[in-house]
């Protein structure tokens, strides 16, 4: 059954109506919180949902960072390029609502983390610190930075290190339990996905084509 689709050309609409369409398409998005630390020691937490994992060798990982109203470049953004380092924190459903408490627009001097009253520890390769709530943390050095106009930019790290609770992870083939991890996307709005209606769905071979049912198998969650 084919599907009736209304046409939107994006040079005929704002940025925030860009903004809307992507955030509501592109989803679920996983959320990073990122830790980073100022030239005078500040720590800074801030939420990012236009985040994502973009590379293996070299490991990469990458988000999107709006501009404050006034085009100046947000706590994050300015520490990162500073220090060349910043940690991201993968968010899980139990603490969810910590992490909204980052995303309140503080004043420079405020340490976002003591407000959520999220414990941080020290970085082993990096100055930036950790959520320890945080089941997976990713310690990075900035890869590059890239102006996206003015209004944002574009900030890609690589990792150097990665803490993992430990019931989560087969050091024998480092597969994640993500079950475990109980992580949660962000939606379009306001919305938020959790992860837990997970299955799994077989790769296919050229040669499977036709000779094999697709079927769905559904992790058991118990």
């Amino acid at each position: 059954m084919s599907t009736k689709h209304c046409s939107i050309n994006f040079e005929h609409i704002t940025a925030h109506e860009q903004y809307k369409i992507l955030a509501g398409s592109v989803v679920p998005r996983p959320i990073a919180l990122i830790t980073s630390v100022s030239k005078k020691g500040q720590v800074n937490a801030a939420p990012f949902s236009f985040f994502n994992a973009l590379a293996a060798d070299p490991p990469l990982v990458g988000f999107g960072i709006q501009r404050k109203p006034n085009g100046e470049p947000k706590d994050t953004y300015r520490n990162i390029v500073e220090s060349g380092e910043f940690t991201v924190n993968i968010v899980s459903d139990d603490w969810v609502e910590l992490m909204n408490i980052c995303a309140i627009p503080f004043e420079e001097t405020v340490d976002e983390t003591c407000m959520a009253e999220l414990s941080v520890q020290a970085g082993t390769l990096i100055g930036s610190p950790r959520v320890v709530n945080a089941m997976i943390a990713l310690e990075c050095v900035l890869f590059s930075e890239q102006s996206t106009g003015e209004r944002g930019d574009l900030i890609l790290g690589k990792v150097v290190m990665a803490h993992i609770g430990e019931n989560l992870v087969n050091t024998d083939n480092y597969h994640i339990d993500q079950v475990g991890l109980d992580a949660v996307g962000r939606m379009g709005g306001q919305g938020y996905a959790r992860t837990r209606d997970y299955f799994d769905l077989k790769s296919l071979k050229e040669s499977e084509l036709g000779t094999v049912d697709q079927v769905r198998v559904w992790a058991d969650h118990k």
